[in-house]
C-alpha cells in the first residue's frame, strides 16, 4: 500500500478472478494487496506513513536500539519455537502449537500493549508471552504434561493459554465490560484488553457473540484475528466470503486489516486500537493477514492439503528476513549484531531445552491439590480413593 494511499474494497473483489492459492499468498498480479496496511515491505523498504481506510494515519518512530530489539524479539522468539518443536519430535513434549511465520504480528502486538493492558492468548501466543516478561518455560510445562501451564494472570497482565476455539473472546469481553465499569478507562493511562484468535475461530459462536457483547456494551477491547489462512486444514474460503475485518461492521465496530508479517505495521495498528479502546472509543478487530509457516500443531501434517508453491510464496514475505533487510540497508545493525543475536537465541534454546529436561514428573495424587482453594469433602474421598488404588500396585508385577 503506498504512502498516504486509502485502501478500500467491495464484497468480491479480494477472490474473484484468482486462485485459491494467490488469494491465500496475498498478491494480485505481483502488486500488494491495497487493503493491508503496511509500513515494511517484503524487500525491507520502509513506509513512513499509510492512511488507512479508517482514515487513520499509521506510522511508527522508534529509535535506532528499538529497531534492533524488535529484530531481536523475533529472532530469539523464532528460535524458541523451533526448540519446543524440536523437543516434541524427540517425545519430550506431548505436543506444540508453532508460531512459525506468525512472529511479526505476535511480537508486534505484544510490543504494543502498555503496562496496564490485559491479554487473552489462545494456545499459540508464545511472541506476545515472551513480550509481556513471563518467563518462556511456563507453557511448556503444560505441554510436556507435569503442570497446568500455570503462571500468575495479574502479575503479567497475560491470561492463561485457552485450549478451546474462542473461548478466549468471551473472557475477554467480560473482563473488559468490568474495566469500564470500575472506571478505567477514559484517558491515556486507561485500560485496555486485547483478544487473540485465528481465522478458524471466527466460525465459532463463542467469537459472534463476544462481538455483540463488546459492541454493545461498548468494551475497551481489541480483537485480534491472526488469519495464518488454515483451520487446521480448512483454508480460509470455507470460513468467510468477504475478507474478516468486513464482518466488524455488521456489529457496530470497526476493523482493520495488517500486513501480519510486518512487525511494524501490527505495532502502528495495535497501539492505535488499544488506545482507542482505553480513551473509551470501544472495540475494533483488527485482521493481521499472514501465514502459518508450519504444521498447525506437531499432530498434523500440512503436506496433505496446501502446496509448495504456495509456501514458497510467504518464504518471500518471511517476516524476520524483511527486518533484518531493513537494518543493513539503513545501516543500523552490522554482521557482528547479527551474529550476536543468533547466538544469543541459540543460548537461550539451549537453556531452554536444559529446563524442560530437568521439570520433575508431578506425583499422582498432586491432581487434587488445587481443584478448590480450601478443598471438600467429597474431593478428600476421592483423594483417598486414588491414594489406596495406587497402594495396591506396590509390590506387585505391575
Amino acid at each position: 500500500m503506498a504512502k498516504g494511499e486509502r485502501g478500500t474494497t467491495t464484497r468480491g473483489t479480494t477472490t474473484r478472478g484468482r486462485t485459491a492459492a494467490s488469494r491465500r499468498s496475498g498478491s494480485t498480479a505481483g502488486r500488494p494487496d491495497p487493503e493491508l496496511i503496511q509500513l515494511l515491505t517484503p524487500e525491507g523498504d520502509r513506509i513512513e506513513s499509510v492512511t488507512g481506510p479508517d482514515g487513520v494515519e499509521y506510522r511508527v518512530d522508534f529509535t535506532d536500539a528499538e529497531y534492533r530489539e524488535i529484530y531481536r524479539d523475533l529472532v530469539v522468539v523464532r528460535k524458541l519455537d523451533a526448540e519446543a518443536t524440536a523437543l516434541q519430535r524427540q517425545g519430550e513434549l506431548g505436543l506444540w502449537a508453532s508460531l512459525l511465520g506468525q512472529e511479526a504480528a505476535q511480537v508486534g502486538s505484544g510490543r504494543a500493549l502498555r503496562p496496564q493492558d490485559m491479554a487473552f492468548p489462545t494456545y499459540r501466543e508464545h511472541g506476545v508471552l515472551y513480550c509481556r516478561g513471563i518467563d518462556p518455560i511456563m507453557p511448556l510445562g503444560l505441554f510436556r504434561g507435569v503442570d497446568q501451564g500455570g503462571w500468575d494472570p495479574n502479575e503479567f497482565k497475560f491470561n492463561m493459554y485457552t485450549i478451546v476455539i474462542g473461548a478466549q473472546t468471551l473472557h475477554a469481553t467480560g473482563y473488559a465490560m468490568g474495566v469500564t465499569m470500575d472506571g478505567k478507562t477514559g484517558g491515556d493511562d486507561g485500560e485496555a484488553v486485547i483478544a487473540y484468535f485465528g481465522d478458524g475461530a471466527s466460525s465459532q459462536g463463542d467469537v459472534n457473540e463476544a462481538f455483540v457483547w463488546a459492541s454493545v456494551f461498548n468494551a475497551p477491547l481489541v480483537f485480534f484475528c491472526q488469519n495464518n489462512q488454515y483451520a487446521i486444514s480448512q483454508p480460509l474460503e470455507r470460513q468467510t466470503r468477504i475478507p474478516l475485518y468486513q464482518r466488524a461492521s455488521g456489529f457496530g465496530f470497526p476493523g482493520i486489516r495488517v500486513d501480519g508479517n510486518d512487525v511494524l505495521a501490527s505495532y502502528a495498528v495495535t497501539r492505535a486500537a488499544l488506545d482507542n479502546a482505553r480513551h473509551g472509543q470501544g472495540p475494533t478487530l483488527i485482521e493481521a493477514y499472514t501465514y502459518r509457516m508450519g504444521a498447525h500443531t506437531t499432530s498434523d501434517d500440512p503436506t496433505r492439503y496446501r502446496i509448495a508453491s504456495e509456501v514458497e510464496a510467504w518464504q518471500a514475505k518471511d517476516p524476520i528476513t524483511r527486518v533484518r533487510a531493513f537494518l543493513e540497508r539503513q545501516k543500523i545493525a552490522d554482521a557482528d549484531f547479527f551474529a550476536e543475536v543468533d547466538e544469543a537465541a541459540r543460548r537461550e534454546a539451549v537453556h531452554l531445552r536444559e529446563r524442560v529436561l530437568s521439570m520433575p514428573d508431578p506425583q499422582p495424587l498432586s491432581l487434587f491439590d488445587h481443584v478448590y482453594p480450601g478443598g471438600s469433602p467429597e474431593l478428600d474421598e476421592q483423594r483417598a480413593e486414588f491414594g489406596r488404588y495406587l497402594e495396591s500396585f506396590e509390590g506387585s508385577a505391575h
